[in-house]
């Protein structure tokens, strides 16, 4: 039996790790590769407050974002396509999003263990979430060009 779509993109998300995460201010676009860790849809990721990113997203809350591997052969192409709004978070969001990503980067689970430069910078960032609000996933290996949108409203949370 195959998963259904809705399975293939939550089980497509817990397996990647990084993101292309793209802002734009007053018409300048901006790209960046951040770690995530996922909820459903929902992603969660920590950054600088300082980056021109979170900057970005202090003053538009609007993204875009792609998760996929470096491929070579277009038949076997996957990954995901999204649009929505990403904002810091704090209490208990932040929380779940620090045993989520922790449970995903070990470095950052056992942060007592981390190297200095790891803990040194983990006392830097914020937590930011991202919430889809349309997404595409993208399968080459179910047929040339297949792009299926998914329901982001029917995506269960780990929680």
């Amino acid at each position: 039996m195959q998963d259904s779509p809705l399975d293939q993109v939550a089980g497509y998300l817990r397996s990647h790790h990084v993101m292309t995460l793209a802002t734009c201010v007053n018409g300048d676009p901006w790209a960046a590769a951040v770690f995530y860790a996922s909820d459903g849809f929902k992603l969660f990721f920590l950054s600088s407050p300082t980056s021109r990113h979170s900057l970005n997203l202090s003053r538009n809350m609007r993204v875009a974002a792609t998760i996929q591997e470096d491929y070579s052969d277009w038949l076997t192409i996957k990954g995901v396509q999204l649009e929505g709004a990403a904002s810091e978070i704090q209490g208990e969001e932040e929380q779940v999003a620090r045993r989520l990503y922790g449970d995903k980067f070990p470095v950052i689970g056992k942060l007592a263990q981390a190297p200095a430069v790891i803990i040194k910078a983990m006392a830097k960032v914020r937590w930011y979430q991202l919430v889809p609000q349309r997404l595409f996933f993208i399968d080459n290996s179910a047929g040339f060009g297949r792009r299926v949108e998914i329901d982001v409203t029917a995506a269960p949370s780990v929680r």
